[in-house]
């Protein structure tokens, strides 16, 4: 009789089971109706993760799309006006990758914070640098193949042409002596002012099978670093001879040139940046070649700081700043090796940005 009451109670009033004196009843009726309550909760927050999760994605999309735009606007500009202009996009670049950092859609740009210590010789060796000797020692090995192809090209020339031209003849004397004389100009201006041979000598590099190899990795250190340290790139080069002004003055967010001292703190971000190539290029290769102009650029940051720095000091920053860069460089390797691979596909700013953020 009992359990027949209970059985009527539980079928006629079913919004009053919490009334039912069944033990057995009990355990059976409210355990189902929070297993249901759960569920539908966590079903909701489900939807609610997957809404977010959408709606981060699409944010992110229109900033990079934004990245592009201001980018896009700096390459339509007159070369003339891109000097100024490259500082007004980094400044833009560099406001929408903030939102984009403060949004939590980005992790990586402005990681690192450079501070700089005294490094020894032996640690560039434990950070992966091949020869250590080769950093600070300008290469010549791109200019000692320029010059002997051009003194041996001359010279055979001259002999063919005192061989072919008619004998006693005025033009068999002054060819001969015209193109022997290409040789001799090139060695005179190689010796008063060899930058006016840098486009002649980085054209005639591309000869070495790892060429762009080489310059793959050099620029994309200098991409990844500089991202890491906040500075925002408003577009790349593979020019191995290029110096890097405009990633520093981005970090600045003032020309170089301008009047005024740089902070210690500036320097040691700056020297970061100016080195990377260097580094990428020493971890990877016994002769660094393209470090003529990054060392050249270093040089000016140094002539610009507060903090007057004598040769040792000028040492001890440019291997420290070259070590922390390879350092940098281990620690994101995938990100690197991507990266590279990507920019010698002449990948976009934004492409670049996602690779690092991914890898």
């Amino acid at each position: 009789m009992l359990h027949r009451c209970t059985y009527q109670a539980v079928a006629t009033a079913p919004a009053r089971v919490g009334r039912v004196h069944s033990p057995a009843l009990q355990r059976f009726a409210r355990p189902s109706g929070i297993k249901t309550v759960q569920t539908k909760y966590r079903v909701s927050q489900v939807g609610r993760l997957c809404v977010a999760s959408s709606v981060g994605v699409a944010d992110k999309q229109a900033k990079f799309e934004l990245l592009d735009s201001k980018i896009q606007e700096l390459r339509s500009l007159p070369p003339s006006e891109q000097a100024v202009g490259n500082l007004d996009a980094s400044s833009e670049v560099l406001k929408v990758l903030g939102e984009m950092k403060t949004a939590e859609l980005l992790k990586k740009f402005g990681s690192v914070e450079a501070a700089r210590r005294r490094i020894f010789p032996r640690e560039l060796t434990s950070a992966g640098i091949k020869n250590p000797e080769s950093i600070g020692t300008p290469s010549v090995r791109n200019d000692f193949a320029f010059l002997t192809s051009v003194v041996g090209v001359t010279s055979v020339l001259a002999v063919v042409s005192l061989a072919v031209l008619p004998q006693g003849s005025e033009i068999a004397l002054w060819v001969p002596f015209l193109i022997g004389g290409v040789a001799f100009a090139v060695l005179a201006i190689g010796s008063v002012a060899p930058g006016l041979l840098e486009v002649f000598i980085n054209f005639f590099s591309q000869v070495f099978p790892d060429y762009r190899e080489r310059v793959a990795k050099h620029e994309a250190a200098h991409f990844l670093v500089a991202y890491l340290c906040g500075v925002p790139a408003t577009g790349y080069s593979l020019d191995l001879g290029k110096e890097h002004t405009d990633l520093i003055e981005a970090k600045l967010q003032r020309r170089l040139s301008t009047r005024g001292k740089l902070a210690a703190s500036e320097v040691d971000a700056l020297a970061l940046v100016a080195c990377a190539g260097i580094a990428a290029e020493a971890m990877n290769y016994e002769e660094v070649t393209g470090q003529n102009a990054d060392l050249l650029l270093l040089q000016r940051i140094i002539n610009r700081s507060e903090e007057k720095l004598n040769q040792n000091a000028t040492i001890d920053l440019t291997r420290w700043a070259v070590c922390q860069a390879a350092t940098l460089l281990k620690e994101n390797q995938p990100a690197f090796d991507a990266l590279s691979a990507a920019m010698k596909e002449g990948a976009s700013v934004s492409k670049c940005i996602e690779i690092i953020e991914s890898a």
